[in-house]
C-alpha cells in the first residue's frame, strides 16, 4: 500500500526535483555574482591599504600610517579604532578590540556562503532523488505498456537528467564557496596585520 503511494508521486516528484534545482540555481548564481563584486571590491581596497602601510613602515613614517585611518575600508576602520584605543588606554585591551572587530565583520564577509555550501552539498542528492522518482515512473510505464522496452529506456534517460542538473547546480556553488572562503581568509589576515602594526605603535608610545 505504501509502495503504491510512492509510485503515485514518482512522476510529480521527478518534475518537482527539477523545479527545485532550477530555483536553487537562480539563487546560487545571484549570490555568486553578489559575493564576487562585493568581495572583489573589499579585496582591492585591502590590498591598497596594506601596500600603503607597508611603504610607511619601510620609510619609518608613523604619521603616514595614522593618516590611513578612515571609515571607507575595513582596514582603515580597524586602524582608526586601534589608534583611538591606544590614545585612550595604551596597549591594554588592544588585541581584544581587534578580535571583537573581526568577529563583527566576519558575518558580513561570509554572507550567502552558507547557502552556497548547502547547495553544493545537497543539490546532487536532490538530483539523485529526482532520478529515482523518474526510474520508478519509467518502470511503472513499462508495466502498463505490455513490456515495451523502449518506454523504459526513454524514461530512464529522462530520469538521469535530474542527476545531471543536480551536478550542474552543485559544482559552481562548491567552486564559488571555496574561492570566496579564500578571499575572506585573506581579508581577515590583512586585519591581523593591522592589529600587529597597532600593537607595535602602542609599545613605542
Amino acid at each position: 500500500m505504501l509502495a503504491e503511494q510512492f509510485y503515485a508521486i514518482a512522476a510529480p516528484g521527478h518534475e518537482a526535483s527539477l523545479y527545485i534545482l532550477i530555483i536553487l540555481s537562480v539563487f546560487s548564481v545571484a549570490f555568486i555574482l553578489e559575493r564576487f563584486f562585493t568581495l572583489s571590491k573589499i579585496k582591492r581596497s585591502s590590498q591598497s591599504v596594506t601596500q600603503n602601510i607597508t611603504e610607511a613602515l619601510v620609510n619609518n613614517n608613523l604619521k603616514e600610517i595614522k593618516s590611513l585611518s578612515n571609515d571607507t575600508t575595513l582596514e582603515g576602520r580597524a586602524l582608526k579604532y586601534g589608534l583611538r584605543h591606544i590614545e585612550a588606554h595604551g596597549e591594554k585591551g588592544l588585541e581584544e578590540v581587534f578580535n571583537s572587530y573581526a568577529l563583527t565583520e566576519k558575518p558580513k564577509l561570509d554572507r550567502f556562503l552558507n547557502f552556497l555550501a548547502t547547495v553544493g552539498s545537497n543539490a546532487p542528492f536532490i538530483g539523485l532523488l529526482g532520478t529515482v522518482f523518474g526510474i520508478m515512473d519509467a518502470f511503472r510505464a513499462l508495466a502498463n505498456n505490455q513490456g515495451d522496452a523502449s518506454m523504459v529506456m526513454l524514461g530512464i534517460s529522462k530520469a538521469l537528467v535530474a542527476t545531471g542538473v543536480g551536478l550542474l547546480v552543485a559544482i559552481p556553488a562548491v567552486i564559488a564557496y571555496n574561492h570566496f572562503q579564500k578571499q575572506v581568509k585573506s581579508i581577515l589576515q590583512s586585519l591581523e596585520s593591522i592589529k600587529e602594526v597597532c600593537l607595535s605603535l602602542a609599545k613605542t608610545r
